[in-house]
């Protein structure tokens, strides 16, 4: 018999990321502003042997300041916090729509009034008014 996985979420990928490259919260949610991809991250990260680059915590928070014009995201939430209230979300009944002669009005052809100046016998755009 098989183990059941857990489906994976749409946050898996920054988890990975945040513990690979010991992110704090507050990184990952600036990367994910900037539309930075997870993936891709190796490629940004300083190695032994590229000492120009700097780590990669720093070079997100540069990026950050210099095209978000401010050094930190404001309110921060964990990814925990965010499946929790992704569930939530799902587990609560969808508002179910009103009846459609509950509190809609319908317009009918008399109740819209035509406009009194305009002669609907006059040609469009002669300027005939009654």
């Amino acid at each position: 018999m098989t183990k059941k996985k857990k489906p994976i979420s749409k946050y898996q990928p920054w988890i990975d990321a945040q513990r690979h490259f010991h992110l704090s919260d507050e990184q990952v949610l600036m990367a994910r502003e900037l539309g930075l991809n997870p993936h891709k991250f190796g490629k940004l990260a300083n190695a032994r042997d590229e000492p120009w680059k700097s780590p990669l915590p720093e070079y997100i928070e540069e990026l950050y300041l210099k095209h978000m014009k401010k050094t930190t995201t404001g309110s921060v939430r964990t990814f925990a916090q965010m499946v929790r209230d992704e569930k939530q979300k799902k587990t609560k009944p969808a508002k179910t729509p009103a009846e459609p002669g509950a509190g809609a009005v319908r317009a009918t052809e008399t109740d819209t009034p035509e406009h009194p100046s305009v002669n609907p016998d006059s040609p469009a755009g002669s300027g005939d008014v009654k």
